[in-house]
């Protein structure tokens, strides 16, 4: 294999964040997990169905205080269970930390840490890094751009302070921009009501495009360079979709495109100019890798922006994240499952939690892990 650079490469390749104690309470599938996870993670063998997927989502969960699949909170808590809640105890760059989450079936959510409820959901979010490949990933290739935006937006929200608060606030701001938008609709009034968000949606729409772009500069080359390191034979690249002119300040370009559009937005009862409707272009020579992709090459893509979103944490957070390997080799050729694993291995690996549907599915450089079964929902040691 030709040798890739890797985006990313922490200064201190020692320097990693890691889970010990990890305890799960009737979360999806999950009624009761209680485990001492080793420093260098665990190999999980189990059935479809039995509980892995379940376990690296739960891990996920105590990073992104939310689910890694866009499901409600109260479609995660276990049936007929009140509420669920996952907790762990992290050692990571700011020392440790005992982190907990919870949430039940009316949406109530809290959130702790050393057994003290946290003011704001964002003051613990992305305390537990972690990067999840799964074979359902493919989504973030074949699926519209509304799965790739939020790609995106999960990982600048969680490696961008700045970025976070741009994306709460424009959130805000177009929620009631439309709003407005429907009442003048619903009573036949003109949309001057709608204007007074334009302000807020142009400042705060703007971050999000620039520091979008800039993701996206930086790392387009490295889409390039792994997605041919994995196997692919022609030139996949990655491009910012907006409908914004380049050359012109973000925030300016969006108020004007906001300021055409209110008559057409007045008619249809929602905002058509901004960030919510860009996308992360994914090519293959040349041509939308969504449409001209095979299986395997839309697989190559989406693996390729895990590592990519892993590069941006290590670089940013100054730290290894978590490794979660949901059958990650899947629907995957012998050749670029070696590669994949390679890429991994050379880009730094810390703390991993593997699972696959049998042993022998285990890569010989992680049969090192400590090995667990699971079934029914129920965690054992050995196999």
């Amino acid at each position: 294999m030709t040798t890739v650079s890797v985006p990313g490469a922490p200064h201190r390749p020692d320097f990693r964040t890691c889970a010990s104690e990890l305890a799960i309470r009737d979360f999806r599938n999950l009624e009761r997990v209680d485990v001492v996870m080793p420093g260098d993670g665990m190999a999980i063998v189990g059935e479809n169905g039995q509980g892995k997927t379940s376990f690296l989502e739960a891990i996920a969960y105590v990073e992104q205080l939310r689910s890694v699949r866009g499901a409600r909170d109260r479609d995660l808590v276990r049936f007929d269970a009140p509420a669920f809640h996952v907790s762990a105890t992290v050692h990571g760059p700011h020392g440790v930390a005992q982190l907990g989450v919870g949430a039940d079936r009316a949406g109530r959510k809290k959130v702790t840490r050393d057994g003290v409820e946290v003011p704001r959901l964002i003051d613990a979010l992305g305390a537990l890094p972690s990067v999840l490949l799964a074979p359902r990933d493919v989504v973030l290739v074949s699926d519209g751009p509304a799965e790739r935006r939020r790609f995106l937006d999960i990982t600048l929200a969680l490696t961008s302070p700045r970025y976070l608060r741009a994306l709460r606030h424009y959130r805000g701001a177009l929620e009631r921009r439309n709003a407005a938008l429907r009442d003048a609709l619903r009573h036949r009034r003109n949309a001057s009501s709608a204007t007074v968000w334009e302000p807020a949606l142009a400042e705060h729409g703007s971050v999000l495009v620039d520091e979008r772009r800039a993701w996206v500069r930086e790392h387009s080359a490295g889409f390039t360079r792994l997605s041919h390191a994995i196997g692919e034979a022609g030139r996949a690249a990655m491009d910012y979709a907006t409908t914004l002119p380049a050359g012109v300040p973000s925030a300016d370009a969006l108020h004007a495109a906001l300021e055409r559009g209110r008559e057409h937005d007045l008619r249809r009862g929602a905002t058509h100019a901004g960030p919510h409707r860009d996308d992360l272009s994914l090519t293959l020579d040349g041509r939308d890798l969504r449409v001209v992709g095979s299986a395997g090459q839309q697989r190559t893509g989406a693996i390729a922006l895990r590592m990519l979103e892993a590069a941006t944490l290590r670089a940013r957070r100054d730290t290894l994240p978590l490794l979660l390997l949901d059958d990650p080799f899947a629907e995957l050729d012998n050749r670029r499952a070696a590669r994949v694993l390679d890429l991994l291995l050379e880009a730094g690996v810390g703390q991993v939690v593997l699972c696959v549907p049998r042993p022998e599915e285990i890569p010989a450089r992680f049969t090192r892990l400590a090995r667990y079964r699971i079934a029914d929902g129920v965690l054992t040691e050995g196999t």
